[in-house]
């Protein structure tokens, strides 16, 4: 059966395209995927590939130049066996109608969401392992699809994120962003007096309250949906049973695991010393050492940098790899390590730690080819690791000690999925709460899939550092790249609140104009990197995103200004 090649959309304001020149002739053989033809929208160029395999019958629309809207058949592909000649007149000699030539779009039946494929036999239709946001996220999505949920967590609801993480570094780091704000008051004419003495133990009291009403609205959103849920340590040795610590045992259709991670521990000599804690520790650490030595410079350590460091310590940082934040942008890394220098904190980058020593009550920490660091204490910070506790006797595949699993959730084992941190890659909250659901459909007869592709991800320092997608040293090697840039200085809002410190940077695919990534550093950028992650995830092309309207004045509009940037057409930059 011939193919038609069409004008495609490609975009979501595109509503005609010009042709710019055929890569195939008629009579030429084409294959599925090869270039065929090069049309051009507003701004665009683009190359449209051949959805047959063939002979290139008819070209119906020749001319360079010639506009036509989308959806009109511009061409027609013969499959082997068929005549080129017959299906070159149907085309050409006016049998075919006009209206025949435009391709209606596909008329898409939206349907009631699917419940439950088919009755259970079991007592619950899923049972979650584990309350953190994963966990808990798939308990509520299984609820809420009509399904007979519990959930099973010995530690607090709210997993790592809520208890030990996100939540409780971010009161603490909103206490750095207001110190700095008190000291641009004078700028402002407003004399203020203030002891910037930090009260430690009336802070973690504060911390802790925000954690509880968090919490407790987790327990709240459960028990609203009528999830049974365990306050007892589960094991999972074989699908449909899950074994409580009491001895109770749930018989369930479908087990979601969402045991979290915890902190890795590498094997370095002296690492047990009392001196030397981990974040988990910090959180509730009501001193404030005069020197602290951190331990690694990814984003756990470089948001406590700035906690401690505006406390009154004097903080050392030391990276293994050759600058921090090494998985980000290679130009984030570098602001983010001005900034923290600036504020008087020391980043050592490869280095490696070879031992720990007490000498009294201070911490020896020793550096290979370096001297010695003396400090009050060591904050180990070098990362996290599946949580494998309760599935150990699990016949299930395990990679570099994190559970395998497709885009769907699904583990080797059927009827057995697994979410968040303890399936490894990327140990984020909001990818947790995605592959959450993902898993919580299919448990319940959906087929779905998680794409993480357009995942951000934030450093909360102050400013902040925000990223989704490629990295530009990555995109160089793939890509034919433009890039667009704005800086802060430059954007109203952000001179008028004192925070014109970072820019916004676009990468593009040069060709096609695809947002392949966008970074940023500057104050609330993790708040504005979420229209980045849509913008990508839906596939804009840069002009196109460039061509919205943001609300002025805004901090917001200096994404708008980079995406404008890529093809030189920002308006607030002098030309180039």
């Amino acid at each position: 059966m011939s193919v038609e090649v069409i004008m495609p959309k490609a975009g979501v304001a595109m509503e005609e395209g010009t042709i710019v020149s055929w890569l195939k002739q008629e009579g030429e053989e084409v294959k599925i995927g090869e270039p065929i033809l090069e049309i051009t929208t507003d701004k665009v160029n683009m190359e449209i590939e051949s959805e047959g395999e063939g002979i290139l019958a008819a070209i119906i629309h020749k001319e360079e130049g010639e506009v036509l809207p989308v959806f009109t058949v511009i061409g027609v592909i013969a499959e082997k066996g068929e005549k080129q000649e017959e299906i070159k007149a149907k085309y050409l000699s006016g049998n075919v109608s006009k209206e025949d030539l435009i391709v209606e779009t596909e008329k898409i039946e939206i349907k009631e969401e699917k419940t439950i494929k088919k009755e259970s036999n079991h007592d619950y239709d899923v049972v979650v392992v584990g309350g953190g946001p994963g966990g808990y996220l798939s308990a509520l999505k299984s609820a809420i699809l009509g399904g007979k949920v519990a959930l099973v967590e010995e530690d607090t609801l709210g997993g790592t994120c809520l208890n030990r993480g996100c939540i409780p570094t971010k009161t603490y780091v909103k206490t750095v962003e207001i110190l700095e704000e008190i000291e641009q008051l004078s700028k402002r004419g407003v004399k203020v007096s203030v002891d910037k003495e930090q009260d430690i133990k009336k802070a973690i009291k504060y911390k802790n309250r925000v954690v509880k009403k968090l919490t407790a609205g987790v327990g709240g959103l459960l028990k609203s949906r009528g999830v049974d849920v365990f306050n007892l340590k589960a094991t999972v040795k074989e699908a449909h049973k899950v074994i409580l610590s009491d001895g109770k045992v749930l018989d369930t259709e479908n087990t979601i695991i969402a045991t979290g991670s915890k902190v890795r521990i590498l094997p370095i000599k002296g690492i047990e010393s009392k001196l030397i804690i981990t974040s988990t520790e910090a959180l509730d650490l009501d001193i404030v050492p005069e020197e602290l030595v951190i331990i690694g410079g990814g984003v756990i350590g470089c948001e406590f940098a700035e906690i401690f460091n505006s406390r009154g310590s004097k903080v050392t940082i030391i990276e293994m790899e050759d600058r921090i934040i090494p998985r980000m942008d290679k130009e984030l890394s570098q602001s983010l390590r001005d900034s923290l220098k600036k504020k008087g904190i020391t980043i050592l980058t490869e280095k490696k730690v070879s031992e720990f020593k007490e000498e009294g009550n201070k911490i020896i920490v020793c550096i290979e080819g370096e001297e010695p660091i003396k400090a009050d204490l060591g904050l180990y910070a070098i990362g996290r690791q599946a949580n494998l506790s309760g599935v150990e006797d699990l016949d299930i595949k395990i990679d570099r000690g994190s559970i395998v699993v497709n885009s769907k959730m699904e583990t080797s084992v059927p009827s057995i999925y697994a979410v968040g941190d303890v399936t490894g890659g990327i140990m984020l909250a909001h990818a947790a709460f995605k592959m959450g659901e993902v898993a919580a459909s299919n448990a319940l007869g959906m087929d779905e899939e998680a794409d993480l592709s357009a995942l951000p991800s934030c450093v909360y320092t102050v400013p902040e550092v925000a990223s989704v997608g490629l990295t530009e040293e990555d995109a160089k090697q793939k890509y034919n790249i433009k890039i667009g840039k704005f800086n802060f200085a430059g954007n109203g809002r952000a001179l008028a609140s004192g925070q014109e410190q970072g820019y916004v940077k676009v990468i593009s695919d040069a060709k096609y104009g695809e947002i392949l990534g966008v970074h940023m550093f500057g104050y609330g950028v993790a708040e504005l990197i979420n229209h980045a992650a849509s913008f990508k995830a839906l596939e804009i092309p840069a002009d196109e995103a460039s061509d919205l309207i943001f609300g002025h004045p805004c901090t917001s509009e200096a994404l708008m200004e980079a995406l404008a940037d890529v093809s030189g057409e920002c308006l607030h930059l002098p030309k180039k």
